[in-house]
């Protein structure tokens, strides 16, 4: 009898944790999915805005259009490579690669394609064990996880603002396109 108890409760751990673990790539499949719709609308935007536009901003204290489409490019950066990698934060007062600087429209569009790309790989092989792991998120304790599904806030908030932009131009921004 004892023996069956055994089993029956090693069993039920079982299906339980192998449960759970399909439920975590089913997250991942989930997240993936959006993420590669988010970066084709989000590409589709800074295409569609002319580049003697990339300089707007809507106020003086606001970014420019191209500031917004960097940003969420160091954002993905960040919040992956660094909150949920461990690797040591860019400088975003030094470090020019994810930065407006002097970069063309087509250099901006390159550099944010192979951010997503990046981003994406990393999202591929992270560690779901680890999504309940807490940290520190700007002085907020988060899980993992949580950062998994404020990326694709800070994302969606971003191009937000680029598609108001392209409004205030003048220009009828790309046809929203579902589950990014």
């Amino acid at each position: 009898m004892k023996h069956l108890s055994i089993l029956t409760l090693t069993v039920i751990l079982s299906s339980v944790t192998m449960q759970s673990f399909a439920q975590q790539n089913d997250f991942i499949k989930d997240y993936l999915e959006r993420l590669e719709n988010s970066r084709n609308y989000l590409i589709l935007v800074a295409e569609n805005m002319p580049e003697e536009q990339y300089n707007f901003k809507a106020s003086p204290e606001s970014m420019s259009f191209a500031e917004n489409l960097m940003h969420i490019a160091w954002a993905m950066d960040w919040h992956c490579q660094t909150l949920l990698g461990d690797r040591k934060a860019r400088n975003w007062e030094t470090d020019t690669e994810l930065k407006v600087a002097n970069k063309s429209k087509e250099e901006m569009l390159a550099a944010i394609d192979k951010t997503f790309d990046e981003t994406i790989k990393f999202i591929k092989s992270f560690d779901t064990t680890k999504f309940n792991d807490r940290l520190n998120y700007l002085g907020l304790n988060r899980t993992k996880r949580q950062i998994f599904l404020l990326l694709a806030d800070h994302i969606a908030h971003h191009r937000g603002q680029m598609l108001v932009y392209m409004r205030l131009n003048g220009i009828k921004p790309p046809r929203y396109v579902l589950y990014q």
